[in-house]
């Protein structure tokens, strides 16, 4: 079974989080960010805590990710979009570039960004991910969010050691000494 463990009991409370949701297959997209906004709500989210931004396509998704991400105004980003495979190779380039920028756009800002872009065959798996007998993705990113989000609020960076800047202050103080 390649199901996940349940995780921990969440709350979204004194949580914001940022929902960026391709326009392009909205067929699909829009059941993940149904799926994923229910996922907030039932952990108490309110309205007033998300931040939802529509893009064009799942190429957008990064930098509008990113932005969220940079201003500092929310504690985690849900990336929602659907890439299905044509004829051509544009599939494998979106695919991969989408990929490559949420992660550098999460690893630059250090807020969790939750990659929910489904990267499907054909409508069929698609819409078996986005609400039919797989579940829906947008839901379990919704809770990921909530999850990475507290782990983060719990595990702040260091700041740099109080003790780096009192030693640059007295080599000052001895360099003044010493005219």
């Amino acid at each position: 079974n390649s199901e996940a463990k349940p995780g921990p009991k969440l709350s979204a409370a004194g949580l914001r989080i940022g929902v960026v949701v391709s326009r392009f297959n909205a067929r699909i997209t829009d059941r993940l960010r149904k799926g994923a906004l229910e996922a907030l709500k039932t952990a108490g989210a309110t309205d007033a805590q998300m931040d939802i931004v529509d893009v064009p396509g799942a190429f957008e998704i990064p930098l509008t990710a990113k932005r969220l991400a940079e201003a500092k105004k929310v504690d985690a980003v849900i990336a929602i979009g659907c890439v299905l495979r044509g004829e051509t190779d544009h599939y494998n380039y979106v695919c991969s570039e989408v990929a490559r920028g949420v992660q550098l756009a999460q690893l630059d800002t250090g807020v969790p960004i939750i990659f929910c872009v489904l990267t499907c065959e054909s409508d069929d798996q698609a819409l078996e991910r986005s609400g039919g007998k797989l579940g829906n993705k947008g839901y379990d990113a919704g809770l990921a969010a909530i999850e990475m989000a507290t782990f983060m609020r719990r595990n702040p960076r260091k700041v740099i050691a109080a003790s780096a800047a009192p030693k640059k202050d007295r080599a000052k103080s001895k360099a003044r000494g010493r005219k």
